[in-house]
C-alpha cells in the first residue's frame, strides 16, 4: 500500500481497540506500523522446545509517536503503563503463556488492546462528600474517650 492512499479498512497487522465504560463506547484502530515486536527465548512451558525456539513475544508501542491517540489518552496510557515503559517511553507488553509464537503474539496484542482500551475511557469526576453528622459525633466521642483513657494512666494524686 503506498503512502498516498488513505483507507479505513483494517489490515491484519492493525490493532483494533474497543473501550466501553459506563455510557462511553469508543473504538480505535492502531496501524500495525506503529507496533513492533521481537521474539525471544521463553521461560514458559515447552520442555526442550524452550531451549531451541524463540516463542516469547515482546510487543512495543511508542505512545509519543502515535498519530492515532489523542493527547489526553496518551497521558492516561502512560500513567496506566508506568511499570511497562522502557527508557525511550515505549510500552513493552510480553506474552509467553503458550508454546506457539503466533499465539503469544495474539496474546500480547490483546493485552495491549486492553491497556489502551482502559486509557480510552476518561475517569469519572470525583464528587466531594462530607462526613455525616453521626460520623462526626462518633469520631469526637471516640476521641474524647481515648483522651480520658490516656489521662487516667498518669500518676494518682496523693491527698
Amino acid at each position: 500500500m503506498s503512502e498516498q492512499e488513505t483507507t479505513t479498512t483494517v489490515r491484519d497487522d492493525d490493532l483494533r481497540v474497543v473501550a466501553s465504560g459506563g455510557a462511553v463506547h469508543r473504538e480505535l484502530v492502531i496501524p500495525g506500523a506503529e507496533l513492533s515486536w521481537t521474539a525471544v527465548r521463553s521461560a514458559g512451558p515447552g520442555g526442550q522446545n524452550v531451549n531451541k525456539l524463540a516463542t516469547k513475544i515482546d510487543l512495543r508501542f511508542d505512545v509519543a509517536a502515535s498519530r492515532v491517540l489523542p493527547e489526553a489518552v496518551k497521558t492516561r496510557l502512560l500513567a496506566l503503563a508506568a511499570g511497562r515503559l522502557d527508557a525511550r517511553g515505549c510500552i513493552i507488553v510480553t506474552a509467553q503463556e503458550s508454546r506457539s509464537q503466533g499465539a503469544n503474539l495474539e496474546r500480547a496484542r490483546a493485552k495491549l488492546a486492553d491497556l489502551i482500551g482502559a486509557a480510552l475511557v476518561p475517569p469519572k469526576p470525583r464528587r466531594k462528600t462530607k462526613p455525616t453528622a453521626g460520623a462526626k459525633r462518633r469520631r469526637l466521642t471516640a476521641k474524647r474517650e481515648q483522651s480520658e483513657k490516656k489521662a487516667a494512666r498518669g500518676r494518682v494524686p496523693t491527698d
